[in-house]
């Protein structure tokens, strides 16, 4: 029987060993083995920071983004590979596009982000400039860099594709390469996952690493610059997080760990409301999406005590119909769980909970299977329990990671609150009801135990993407036992990859690192004016100054009469005095504003495409009749984009009156032609 390969060092790696055998969680065959032996870890983390680490710097956020998008379009035509694959996993084809079409759905989300809200450069701004003086003349700004090391990716079992892939791509987007580390088990999917990405060749070499077998001592090797990013046990995680290099260096470390996640109905979902079927549904779902191997599945189902015989019987009737077996079979539902040692687990855990609880359905030693051998599988019955006694310890610290779930009464919100808090941590919760006062209550009530919260009403529900369903734009993690870490989130998790630098120095010295005009840099009045300029002609600084031209009492009523804006403040010279801002007849801020653009326009056609906002726009001085206004617009930011003929301008817009006070502020945003026509 072959061995899984690894990916280290810019080539692919069999160990000489047998290795450990993996097997199918249907059958019971043997797929193949596995071993890391031979691998030089070190060797690896020092290829990657040398190879990979300065190809992935050299791209610039969009660059990246643009090969992550291609990446995840390519992985697409590969999809009923990886189903199929995925099935000797013991998952069902619902499972499998979970896991499969989640982590390519993750890099595509992460490419249309950065795109959107990362530059087209190598540096990401942080916040605005900090005035550090009196003159002007000394500010500082944050910044925030690539990581100079690996982004270590330790893996579980549950989620062979996703789960590599949302570590991945906010570390590919930071511009940090990456070595993954799969639990066994299943293994030798996040294998063939791995192949196809280097047979794209379209990551630089070096991006992406990839060990399978044990981790060896790969952590003997990790320095400042790396980074450490665990999904498994909290024991395991805990065992990580103290390990003498990872304390010694202060590696950055994020974990994904247990987590009795909790879902609550509310008092006002009876028998009969939407909310009380969506409840149900969710629950059974939770349980037997991927057989209830699941971070977030629903492991505490809070019951208001006087509905929990309701929700009992009807959450039993629907498992009822849940078909177990074979995944590839028609009409099967629920597949195996990933392995026999993983079914022997669940069972032990079992064990524990019915020490606080009896069971309401399912029995945990025998189930009925379709096209399968429920003992030569990891096949179980999904077992739903009812706790006798809310305050038992055990439901809220044994998880049985399985499809398993226990039924739990509560009497009153403060209660329900206090029950929350004793899983001491978790990943998500979730609160189904129509009554928006218990929502809040419950959602601020256990916030701080949970990573995140989903309401389910009958407003959202056919929009909500559930309870168990992690997304890219969200954080995904927890507090606590849920190992305190946070992935994904959006630009979080490309933050979390990158140094955060405070940079102290001279408006100018600041324009230079940063690639964006501060207040106070030099200006460069061309002869041109900056809107006849392609991006390939335009530079940071470049500016025009226009005016002056008088604000008269005409202009103020004509642009009331033809808006419709007639506030007292512009129109009634008495009530306007009264007014402590104003002491008399103003402006309107957008008639000070038209009149800026009138100002500093170039009105022939290009390369100026479009003006598509303002951002950042404040009045910051009243404007009375009479008074002069002068506009000095400057290039503040330059963002070719991507496979495009243009790109983005934003400009510095300073409107200013005939004192020099500033009397509006704002950035104005252009798509400019990258080349002159």
């Amino acid at each position: 029987m072959a061995v899984l390969r690894s990916y280290v060092s810019g080539g692919w790696h069999t160990p000489d060993a047998e290795g450990v055998p993996l097997h199918d969680a249907v059958t019971g065959e043997e797929v193949t083995r596995i071993s890391s032996a031979g691998i030089d870890m070190g060797a690896a983390l020092a290829h990657g920071r040398r190879v990979g680490g300065p190809a992935l710097r050299e791209l610039t956020f969009h660059q990246r983004a643009n090969l992550l998008k291609a990446l995840g379009l390519h992985l697409r035509e590969h999809r009923d590979e990886l189903y199929a694959l995925s099935a000797r996993t013991g998952a069902t084809l619902g499972d499998s596009k979970f896991d499969v079409d989640g982590g390519m759905g993750v890099l595509l989300s992460y490419a249309s982000k950065a795109k959107r809200e990362l530059p087209n450069d190598t540096v990401y701004v942080d916040g605005a400039v900090e005035p550090l003086s009196k003159g002007g003349t000394f500010a500082g700004q944050h910044i925030c860099t690539p990581m100079r090391g690996v982004a270590v990716q330790i893996n579980a079992f549950n989620f062979p594709v996703w789960g590599p892939l949302e570590k991945f791509a906010p570390a590919f987007i930071a511009g940090v390469p990456s070595l993954v580390k799969p639990a066994s088990q299943t293994a030798y999917l996040t294998a063939r996952l791995v192949e196809l990405i280097i047979e794209s060749g379209l990551l630089p070499e070096g991006a992406l690493q990839f060990v399978a077998g044990g981790a060896g001592d790969l952590l003997d090797h990790v320095t400042g610059q790396d980074l450490v990013s665990f999904t498994g046990s909290a024991s395991t995680a805990q065992h990580l997080r103290a390990h003498p290099a990872v304390v010694r260096h202060s590696v950055r470390f994020t974990a994904e760990a247990d987590s009795l996640n909790l879902s609550v109905l509310g008092p006002d979902a009876k028998p009969g409301t939407t909310e009380f079927d969506l409840y149900v549904k969710q629950l059974v779902t939770e349980m037997t999406v991927k057989a209830g191997q699941k971070c977030t599945a629903i492991r505490r189902a809070f019951v208001p005590a006087e509905l929990i015989d309701d929700v009992a019987q009807a959450a039993s009737e629907r498992l009822a119909k849940v078909t177990v077996g074979n995944p590839t079979s028609e009409g099967v539902r629920m597949g195996a769980l990933a392995s026999l040692e993983q079914r022997e687990e669940v069972r032990r855990s079992l064990k524990s909970l019915l020490d606080a609880g009896h069971i309401v359905f399912g029995d945990p030693e025998r189930v009925d299977v379709v096209d399968a051998d429920a003992e030569r599988g990891a096949f179980i019955s999904p077992v739903l329990l009812r706790a006798d006694d809310a305050d038992r310890a055990e439901p809220h610290e044994v998880e049985a990671f399985g499809p398993v779930s226990t039924l739990i009464p509560f009497t009153n919100v403060d209660q329900l609150i206090d029950l929350a808090a004793r899983g001491q941590g978790s990943l998500a919760g979730s609160v189904v009801t129509g009554d928006t006062a218990f929502a809040r209550e419950v959602v601020l009530g256990v916030a701080p135990w949970h990573g995140r919260v989903l309401v389910l009403d009958a407003d959202d529900a056919k929009e909500s993407t559930g309870h168990g369903s992690p997304m890219p734009q969200l954080v995904h993690g927890g507090p606590g036992r849920a190992g305190g870490g946070e992935e994904m989130g959006g630009m979080r998790g490309v933050l979390h990859h990158l140094q955060r630098t405070a940079v102290q120095g001279s408006p100018k010295v600041l324009a230079a690192v940063t690639n964006r005009w501060v207040e106070g840099a030099d200006r460069t009045a061309t002869e041109a004016h900056p809107f006849r300029k392609s991006l390939a002609e335009l530079k940071i600084g470049d500016s025009v100054t226009a005016g002056p031209r008088t604000v008269t009492l005409e202009d103020i009523e004509h642009f009331a009469e033809f808006t419709g804006d007639t506030f007292y403040a512009h129109m009634d010279e008495e009530a306007a005095k009264a007014n402590p801002f104003f002491g008399g007849r103003v402006a309107h801020g957008y008639l000070i504003v038209s009149f800026a653009a009138g100002l500093f326009v170039s009105p022939e056609p290009g390369p100026v495409l479009a003006n598509y906002g303002l951002e950042n726009l404040r009045f910051l001085t009243p404007v009375f009749p009479g008074d002069e206004l002068t506009v000095t617009l400057t290039a503040k930011q330059i963002t070719p984009r991507e496979n495009a003929e243009y790109g983005e301008v934003r400009w510095d817009a300073d409107v200013t009156k005939q004192d020099g006070a500033s009397v509006a502020k704002y950035d104005v945003l252009t798509l400019v032609e990258k080349e002159a026509k």
